[in-house]
């Protein structure tokens, strides 16, 4: 693993545990086995390290989007199915992308917001095309967008990979609510929900 590297998972790793104010750079560099300088020979701020892991998860996150194919149907088990697995293998840079993020200061807090913006319009749009082609039957594709990407992102709270439920499984049982939710029902559209 490269030196950024690196530094760029600690850091991801003590944000999402202890929140990036309380992260000192002291901490980061002992964490580190370097002297509070040499960190310095690597990044320029702590708050770069921030937007660094914000633009990692994020990216992580529209490859899901990029990756999806097939009909609405698929396309929502394919997102639910990649969403979690990006907070499984993830977890502590999806926890910064998802709560610590709010602490950057513009223009990078525009950036981080501008990259979960085009998150969920991606999202949305894949609602939005079930809806017109009469698969999902939502009261509106904007509410059905907020329902879905909430009950995907709180899962950062509570998964944990040593838990009850294997990811696998965990995620057919999300995508078969999710797609209920949307108004498909078992036998519906491309097979069951």
């Amino acid at each position: 693993m490269e030196r950024r590297d690196e530094i760029l998972h600690v850091a991801g790793q003590l944000f999402s545990q202890k929140g990036y104010h309380a992260t000192s750079m002291r901490e980061l560099a002992k964490r580190l086995n370097l002297q509070g300088g040499s960190l310095y020979a690597h990044i320029a701020s702590k708050e770069e390290l921030l937007i660094e892991v914000v633009r990692q998860a994020a990216a992580r996150f529209l490859g899901v989007l990029e990756g999806l194919e097939g009909d609405p149907v698929a396309k929502v088990r394919a997102l639910v199915k990649g969403h979690l697995r990006v907070i499984a293998e993830e977890l502590p840079r999806a926890t910064v992308f998802f709560h610590e993020w709010k602490h950057l200061s513009p223009p990078l807090l525009e950036e981080a917001k501008a990259l979960r913006r085009r998150y969920e319009a991606g999202v949305q749009a894949v609602l939005q095309e079930g809806v017109d082609q009469g698969v999902f039957q939502v009261e509106g594709v904007r509410l059905a967008t907020l329902f879905l990407l909430s009950a995907l992102n709180w899962t950062y709270q509570w998964y944990r990979p040593d838990g009850p439920m294997p990811l696998e499984e965990l995620s057919e049982a999300y995508a078969r609510l999710v797609l209920r939710a949307l108004g498909v029902r078992e036998g519906g559209e491309n097979g069951k929900a």
